[in-house]
């Protein structure tokens, strides 16, 4: 590996050499004092084992990732489509009592 392109991380008081791209220094260690916060409060929580913590971290962390996109789409999109198919019917029954023939038109 080269040691341009790489950068030393700690999790759990271990040190890693991983690959870092040019210019995603800062990027890589800010993920990886993320990772390491995730890990120490799952290893609170009385996991043993590197591997079951490592695992139960990364469950935590999809399942905020997958929350956040659902949020960030604007979560029930069945709902709001409803929603928005509901007040353009509304809309348009408006739209036709008020343009119904022989009713007097507002000036």
């Amino acid at each position: 590996m080269n040691d341009s392109h790489s950068l030393v991380i700690h999790l759990l008081d271990k040190e890693y050499r991983v690959a870092c791209p040019p210019g995603e220094q800062d990027n890589l260690l800010r993920a990886a004092r993320y990772l390491d916060n995730q890990m120490r409060e799952v290893k609170q929580a009385n996991v043993i084992g590197l591997e079951r913590i490592a695992i139960m971290a990364a469950l935590n962390m999809s399942h905020e990732l997958l929350e956040a996109r659902e949020q960030a789409s604007g979560g029930d999109s069945d709902g709001r489509v409803q929603a928005l198919l509901d007040r353009l019917d509304s809309e348009l029954q408006t739209f036709e009592q008020a343009h119904e023939p022989g009713r007097p038109v507002k000036s």
